[in-house]
């Protein structure tokens, strides 16, 4: 694929194990979707996929963008060891990664056309992280959106006995 843009310098830092661990994971991703979400590739990649909507369908450009980024962007593990974060329009450009990779691109394509988000870190021992997804503002309360699982808005993983939760 031929890049037209540059992207973005890459950055090597560590990460603290644990709880602080996810926690600094989840401030890093918090940056690069407030970065992403005013990055045009995001706004007009969010734009392009909402464009044939009713205007204000706001329930239809979080499906669009949803199915998107779960149809279109392959599910592949980060490299063996490693933590690894990318800036959405890389993952836009690269068509994979992780779930905090796609959690990252959803969130600055719904963020980009005005939709509130937040991550959701889950483990599924008490203590233990090991899965992240987003949430949305959907009416009066939050709409989860897992793109890494082959189920519909709305699904969350069973079993859930850790949280930890990162707004936007």
């Amino acid at each position: 694929m031929h890049l037209r843009n540059p992207l973005p310098p890459s950055t090597l830092m560590g990460i603290p194990d644990g709880k602080a661990g996810v926690a600094s994971t989840l401030d890093l991703m918090v940056k690069l979707v407030k970065q992403g979400k005013t990055n045009p590739i995001i706004r007009q990649k969010a734009t392009e996929l909402t464009q044939e909507l009713r205007q204000k369908d706001f329930t239809g450009e979080i499906r669009s963008l949803f199915d998107f980024v779960q149809n279109n962007i392959r599910y592949v593990r980060d490299i063996a060891g490693v933590e690894t974060l990318h800036y959405p329009e890389q993952i836009l450009l690269q068509e994979h990664g992780d779930c905090d990779d796609k959690a990252i691109l959803l969130a600055s394509l719904l963020a980009a056309i005005g939709h509130p988000t937040r991550f959701v870190a889950v483990g599924f021992k008490p203590g233990h992280f090991s899965h992240v997804f987003v949430d949305t503002r959907y009416g009066p309360g939050w709409l989860t959106l897992d793109a890494t699982e082959p189920h519909p808005m709305g699904w969350r993983p069973p079993n859930i006995q850790s949280v930890m939760i990162r707004n936007n």
